[in-house]
């Protein structure tokens, strides 16, 4: 696995999706932060097609970041869909969403996620845990070494 650190995004709030790349960039220096807007977008990066059908082999993500309400396929559909593909079942998910309802948390971890953070209103409470979730995922996490998307 190269040791670039990738981080997919899956936000359809554009003011999310700017806070968490900001965030993101001040937890330490990443090489690439992908925001796709749904879950069928998202899809489309993980196997190389659509918009994506010219991106190199080794952009496996270190994590994807999974709203949970997205347009087209949402985060729960999304999440059972990579659970299900031997390719991309491993990759370590992070759900971030504003939904507090117990049955989505009981969702996602059915589901398989690796983690469930709920976006704090806050702005500074909101930059300290994506902050944290960055700089554990990218940092801290040693990543599965046969995550690739050439299996």
């Amino acid at each position: 696995m190269s040791c670039r650190k990738t981080v997919l995004l899956v936000e359809d709030n554009s003011r999310d999706a700017d806070l968490t790349r900001r965030s993101l960039a001040r937890s330490r220096s990443l090489s690439e932060v992908i925001v796709v807007a749904d879950g069928e977008e998202a899809l489309d990066y993980l196997r190389g097609e659509g918009a994506y059908r010219d991106q190199r082999q080794a952009d496996v993500p270190t994590v994807i970041l999974l709203d949970l309400k997205l347009p087209k396929l949402s985060g729960l559909d999304f999440l059972r869909v990579i659970r299900a593909d031997r390719r991309f079942c491993r990759l370590p998910v992070v759900i971030i969403t504003g939904s507090q309802e117990e049955q989505d948390i009981l969702a996602g971890y059915h589901l398989g996620v690796n983690s469930y953070v709920r976006k704090p209103l806050d702005f500074k409470e909101f930059q300290a845990a994506i902050e944290s979730v960055g700089s554990y995922w990218l940092f801290v996490n040693e990543p599965d070494p046969s995550l690739s998307f050439s299996q």
